[in-house]
């Protein structure tokens, strides 16, 4: 069973930066596609990105390509998600998620096996 630990969440402006990480424990981390996931009060979770098992291939969601980066460190076992240019519709429990299925990235929260207890961020204007 993988454990997944979400940091680096807090308040900030919109239009600033915040980096937010995913520590993984158990399992092979450095084989499992990873994904972070945000969910807003009253809305549904929806998918933010994901990094295949190398780092070589990344996906993101329309609402945030060209303002997040993903990345990871398979050494440390962490996921990083570099968020820039922040609105406050990025508002959200962000959440990580491990994928230990073979195949290419998938942006389905049905496809993803364990996540994270979340961190918050929230965007002030």
């Amino acid at each position: 069973q993988v454990q997944l630990v979400e940091s680096g969440g807090g308040l900030v402006q919109a239009g600033g930066s915040l980096r937010i990480s995913c520590a993984a424990s158990g399992g092979t981390f450095s084989r499992y596609v990873v994904g972070w996931f945000r969910q807003a009060p009253g809305k549904e979770r929806e998918f933010v990105s994901a990094i295949s098992w190398s780092g070589a291939n990344t996906y993101y969601a329309d609402a945030v390509k060209g303002r997040f980066a993903i990345s990871r460190d398979n050494a440390k076992n962490t996921v990083t998600l570099q968020m820039n240019s922040l609105k406050p519709e990025d508002t959200a429990v962000y959440y990580c998620a491990v994928d230990r299925k073979l195949g290419m990235i998938r942006t389905d929260s049905d496809a993803y096996d364990y996540w994270g207890q979340g961190t918050q961020v929230t965007v002030s204007s």
